[in-house]
């Protein structure tokens, strides 16, 4: 199920960059995001290498690499990888903070979420992969460094790596999982995540859906949403909100990291040298790195992003199979899909977009998200007006949209209608509403005891079928699903 490491190569990895400075030889998920914009956001601003060693200062440091066998490690390749985790330390917040925004408990001393950052040799493209913390991995062998104890390689889920043998076995097994060299490690806590929110002024967030979940104390209306530190970690910390649970998770701390980017590069913080170093030192407070991740790193990255925008951002979650693993002593983990998931670390290695980029210069289609993907929804058309053929023409356009539709279009027996009418179970009202914004203005008419098909009754008042999609893309076989950061942000 693990991925094979790739052959070994050089430990240390360069850029096909020109202008690039060589780098020092070696080289919970809603806290991660604090660590890649802060990286992003002292990249963007160029603001000089006095400022930015200022700020490095503020980084605490840690060793992942120590030990670590060059000729054990993946091969280096064009580009950049970050491992950024987050963890669930919040001993430095107040006792109300805890209160409001659920987070009793001890912290666990594990990584509560890992994901995967590749930066393009050319610095225009960066890669988010998100690996799911339960996802059946194997530890390699490794000694406590407490107990000085021998332990062999054996099963587990991925985020126990991170309690058995820290940053360092957490690097191992994940350049074992995916073939993927790691040059830099960054992790983040609750504290540094809340309050790195806060100092931009929150992120803005869009939902088609009420997001509830008691255990984190998450509420948010449908529509869009500004939210602040405490707000924000509760949304990228929820996973009881549907039986997506952990995926649907991830898929929310991507959209999360988009728009935090987003917000980032367009507010202007970049351009005053002041709120920029307060909102680097915030963001940097509490977060850990690799000592080879310097002043250097950020001015040469600076000189290479200062035009990165959420379009230049992909997301994605390691493509899974349907079947869990059992774990020894009890329990289950979720299995990587073979095929898909070395498909999708290849494309790393490679250096090669992972999503669907629209060429330079052009606006991609906006498509209105919705809470049912269209894949879903099964809809029969029926023509209520004069004009011949507008049944044909309205299902031909709902089926480019991605709706399932069911049997040849007919007309209506009830004469010319002058307002589009949409019938549907009540049972299936979350299908209705997505098939509703696909033709704005439509009337909504539930119907008990019609079932799964909802029926589509054209008007005269149509106009055109407005594009919508599903907050992620259904991961299907020959693509892993990766979006850009232009889809998940609020349009």
């Amino acid at each position: 199920m693990t991925a094979p490491s790739r052959p070994s190569g050089p430990a240390q990895r360069r850029t096909t960059r020109p202008a690039a400075r060589r780098r020092p030889p070696r080289t919970r998920w809603g806290l991660r995001t604090s660590a890649v914009a802060a990286g992003l956001l002292l990249a963007a601003s160029g603001v000089g290498h006095a400022m930015v060693t200022g700020v490095e200062t503020r980084i605490g440091r840690v060793d992942p690499f120590l030990g670590m066998p060059t000729d054990e490690r993946p091969g280096g390749g064009s580009g950049l990888n970050f491992l950024v985790v987050g963890t669930d330390g919040r001993d430095k917040l107040t006792k109300e903070e805890k209160r409001t925004y659920h987070l009793g408990g001890a912290p666990c001393h594990c990584t509560d979420t890992l994901m995967l950052v590749h930066l393009s040799a050319e610095r225009d493209r960066a890669s988010i992969i998100s690996l799911p913390r339960d996802s059946y991995a194997e530890v390699p062998a490794h000694q406590d460094a407490a107990t000085g104890r021998r332990h062999p390689r054996h099963p587990v889920k991925l985020n126990s790596a991170y309690a058995e043998g820290g940053p360092n076995l957490t690097v191992r097994t994940v350049e074992h999982m995916t073939g993927v060299h790691i040059d830099h490690y960054l992790e983040v806590d609750f504290t540094s995540f809340m309050r790195s929110v806060d100092t931009v002024g929150g992120v803005e967030i869009c939902t088609p859906r009420p997001l509830r979940d008691s255990f984190t104390g998450l509420d948010l209306p449908p529509g869009r949403s500004l939210l602040g530190g405490g707000q924000a970690l509760q949304y990228v910390r929820s996973r009881h909100i549907d039986a997506s649970a952990d995926l649907g998770r991830m898929h929310r701390q991507q959209r999360f990291l988009a728009s935090l980017i987003h917000k980032i590069t367009s507010s202007g913080v970049l351009m005053n040298p002041i709120r920029f170093k307060d909102v680097a030192e915030t963001m940097l407070e509490s977060v850990r790195a690799d000592s080879g991740f310097a002043a250097n790193d950020l001015v040469d990255l600076g000189q290479a992003m200062r035009d990165f925008t959420p379009s230049s951002s992909e997301f994605v979650s390691v493509p899974l199979t349907k079947e869990n693993l059992r774990l020894p002593g009890g329990g289950q983990a979720v299995r990587w899909d073979p095929v898909a998931s070395q498909q999708l670390f290849q494309a790393i290695r490679d250096d090669r977009p992972i999503a669907e980029h629209p060429a330079k210069g052009a606006k991609p289609p906006h498509a209105t998200v919705v809470d049912v993907p269209p894949s879903e929804v099964r809809v029969h058309v029926d023509n209520g007006t004069a004009r011949p053929g507008l049944g044909d023409t309205v299902a031909d356009a709902l089926h480019a949209t991605g709706f399932v539709t069911a049997g040849a279009p007919g007309n209506t027996a009830r004469g010319a209608l002058a307002r589009t009418v949409i019938d549907y179970d009540p049972r299936w009202d979350r299908s209705a509403r997505s098939l509703a914004a696909a033709l704005p203005g439509a009337q909504l008419r539930p119907t008990a005891g019609r079932g799964p098909v909802l029926q589509v009754t054209v008007g005269a008042d149509f106009k055109a079928v407005t594009p919508v999609r599903a907050e992620q893309p259904p991961q299907t076989p020959g693509s892993v699903g990766a979006i850009t950061g232009d889809e998940a942000v609020c349009p």
